[in-house]
């Protein structure tokens, strides 16, 4: 790599030493620049353990795939940044298609455009007298679009307060956020109060309605039917608003749902959304994709209702070594809560590396029954060959509480070898 690549690519100018665990000893004080271009082998090249590994060839398959499945269904995406927070994976979406890049608070947004994003959309209401001064100095930047929820009057009317002190060089485009029911999360439980909502962001001067948003995964006992329902209601309030002018001087009419779950009923019923006075800006948010998982989204995965538009890959594999075998029946690994998911699932014990011989194998009669800060727990059942010093790679449940565990994770091919590291920002 040239000097001026590595000028365009900060990431590899980063020192390696002890703030980043699993990686080689040997290589502190190299640059991650210059340890990636050694192509270490991730069994072989020195790291220790645990470690977490994204493959290479699992990641740009589901990249291509949500790419291939937007533009099919004509969506626009914006995958949500908070799985992943790293902005080379937010780089390589962008190349794959993506609109912009969702995040859910403003210290988000700020690592997004600390690295060039200049589209973001921000599914929360912003109510941060700080963030919103932040915000306005942003707006300078003419290539900046910025979209975010409002879900009520008293919001708005901080935000309008806030972005006018700081003297906010335009107005901040803004959607009405519709709740998906009694009980759910954020968002306005009836029309009535999004047209409320909707007349104090026409009565604010710092603020312009562009449209309507939500998140689906919300919707109480959800099922196809209910959140195809739900979806109906929001599509309606689009064109109810843009019926009654609300949308003027917007340019395009946003509509934004879709999560991880229920992206083929956010496709279905956007395919429907009647004619309107604007574009249609049709937002997909999903963002679990990007490494998918071996648990809570493997079930969930609309994939899986869909079979004939695909199949996402699980790219995580976290390895671990076996440092105790104090009884028949019983061993210990040395990865715990800090680098293994656990709010969903515990992880599942998928392969045994051979300590001597590096051989691999299918880790039959194992299982992950529970994790320490430090140690996982793994039941064996009788006659089971496992050995201290052997490596365990266990597939993880919940993308977004696995990123947040490693500032540099490994990307490495099916052979081993190691050709990136991926740097994240929690």
């Amino acid at each position: 790599m040239t000097a001026a690549d590595q000028k365009s690519d900060p990431f590899r100018l980063e020192t390696v030493d002890h703030r980043f665990k699993a990686l080689p000893p040997d290589a502190t004080g190299l640059t991650v620049g210059e340890l990636a271009d050694q192509r270490r082998n991730l069994f072989t090249g020195g790291f220790t353990t645990p470690v977490l590994a994204l493959s290479a060839e699992s990641v740009e398959h589901n990249l291509r795939l949500l790419q291939t499945y937007s533009e099919r269904h004509g969506l626009a995406f914006a995958p949500h940044g908070k799985t992943s927070m790293s902005p080379q994976l937010f780089a390589r979406q962008l190349e794959h298609g993506a609109w912009g890049v969702t995040v859910a608070v403003p210290h988000q947004a700020r690592v997004c455009r600390a690295h060039g994003i200049s589209r973001i959309f921000l599914a929360n209401e912003v109510v941060d007298a700080a963030a919103l001064r932040w915000l306005a100095g942003e707006l300078a930047d003419p290539e900046f679009r910025f979209v975010c929820y409002v879900d009520s009057v008293r919001g708005v009317e901080l935000m309008d307060e806030a972005l006018s002190a700081a003297g906010a060089p335009r107005p901040l485009d803004v959607v009405v956020e519709l709740g998906a029911g009694d009980g759910a999360r954020t968002g306005v439980r009836t029309e009535a109060g999004c047209a409320a909502v909707a007349d104090a962001v026409a009565a604010a001067a710092s603020l312009r309605l562009v449209g309507v948003a939500g998140y689906e995964g919300e919707v109480p006992d959800a099922d196809g039917e209910r959140v195809r329902a739900w979806l109906r209601r929001l599509t309606a309030l689009a064109a109810a608003f843009d019926a009654e002018g609300r949308f003027d001087g917007a340019g395009e009419i946003v509509v934004s749902a879709g999560g991880s779950a229920w992206f083929d009923a956010v496709a279905d019923v956007f395919a429907d959304i009647p004619a309107l006075s604007l574009p249609v800006l049709k937002l997909l948010r999903s963002g679990a994709y990007v490494s998918h998982d071996d648990g809570h989204y493997r079930h969930l995965t609309p994939f899986n209702r869909v079979p004939d538009e695909g199949t996402l890959q699980s790219a995580f594999r976290l390895w671990a070594q076996v440092v105790s075998r104090p009884e028949d029946g019983q061993a210990f690994v040395n990865a715990g809560k800090r680098d293994a998911a656990y709010d969903l699932d515990l992880p599942e014990a998928q392969v045994v590396r051979d300590g001597r011989t590096g051989a691999i194998r299918p880790a039959t009669g194992i299982t992950v029954s529970g994790l320490s800060d430090q140690h996982g727990w793994v039941r064996t059942e009788p006659g089971t060959d496992l050995k201290v010093g052997d490596w365990l790679g266990m597939g993880l449940s919940h993308p977004c509480t696995s990123f947040d565990k490693w500032q540099l994770i490994p990307l490495v091919e099916a052979d081993g070898t190691v050709t990136d590291y991926i740097r994240t920002f929690f």
